[in-house]
């Protein structure tokens, strides 16, 4: 092979290795859940995948106490915060006067459970306390309520943990929408009903007033369909009214009758002549 082939081919490899680099550099972490592969249960993988809609955006919180701490909480859903040190640091604690970092919980060592309206996100494998908690590692525990309307807001920390042997933990919260239920967004019987009538309806009317105008040929009012009969539907209704509520025949008599001049009889000659003085 010629010297500028060689040089060239060498060239295309190592493009093609700095191109998969950087492509494995751009694809972020994600959560893993404690435990084998095997052994990752449906229901944490469900909620993973649920939470997956906060995985771009990032938290911060300020903490200030005094003047011994002020640090500032940085916090991703299921990523890295800082994806350039690969320490897989979902929760850092960064402390504002010396700008020290402490991670305090790793998505590689992640928990998560859910109730009826809130999701709880656990990240384990922190840095070791120091004097606090036997020296045991860190754990940032996240709670996230139901929020409707809401993609995520209010990340803040609640409280530390830290005056026990064992088990200590960071606690934060935050609401979002996608702790909430899913809608129940079954029909029920009565909009079924409504919803088949109404389009029965509808094919009713353009059904018959195309085939009044297209084949018909009809104008006007008369291209819809059945017009005499919706015409005449009132008085129909009308006696049928008339024919269900009545409560006596047609024929029956009035219960009082008129008094007529023919009821009154014939004026008496008499009157009052005999009260006139002769």
């Amino acid at each position: 092979m010629s010297s500028p082939c060689h040089t060239f081919a060498v060239l295309v490899v190592f493009m093609a290795f700095a191109v998969g680099v950087g492509a494995e550099q751009l694809k972020e972490k994600s959560c893993d859940v404690i435990g084998d592969e095997s052994s990752e249960s449906q229901m944490e993988r469900a909620l993973l995948k649920k939470l997956e809609p906060l995985s771009q955006m990032r938290f911060n919180v300020t903490v200030e106490k005094g003047k011994t701490e002020n640090y500032i909480y940085h916090f991703r859903v299921c990523r890295e915060v800082n994806s350039t040190l690969h320490d897989f640091g979902g929760l850092v604690q960064t402390d504002r006067q010396n700008g020290r970092t402490t991670v305090i919980g790793r998505i590689n060592e992640t928990q998560v459970f859910n109730g009826s309206d809130w999701i709880m996100l656990i990240y384990k494998g922190g840095d070791s306390y120091g004097r606090h908690c036997s020296g045991e590692k860190r754990r940032a525990v996240i709670m996230i309520s139901c929020k409707q309307g809401v993609t995520a807001s209010s990340f803040s920390i609640i409280s530390e943990e830290r005056e026990k042997e064992q088990d200590c933990f960071y606690l934060f919260e935050m609401d979002s929408t996608v702790a909430c239920p899913a809608e129940d967004s079954h029909l029920s019987v009565g909009s079924i009903l409504l919803i088949t009538f109404a389009s029965l309806i509808a094919v009713y009317i353009i059904g018959g007033f195309l085939y009044q105008r297209l084949v018909v040929g009809a104008k006007g009012m008369e291209q819809f369909p059945h017009l005499s009969f919706w015409q005449d539907l009132g008085n129909l209704v009308a006696d049928g009214c008339d024919f269900v509520c009545r409560s006596k025949p047609r024929n029956a008599p009035a219960a009082y009758r008129g008094v007529g001049d023919d009821q009154l009889g014939e004026e008496s000659e008499e009157r009052d002549d005999h009260l006139l003085p002769m």
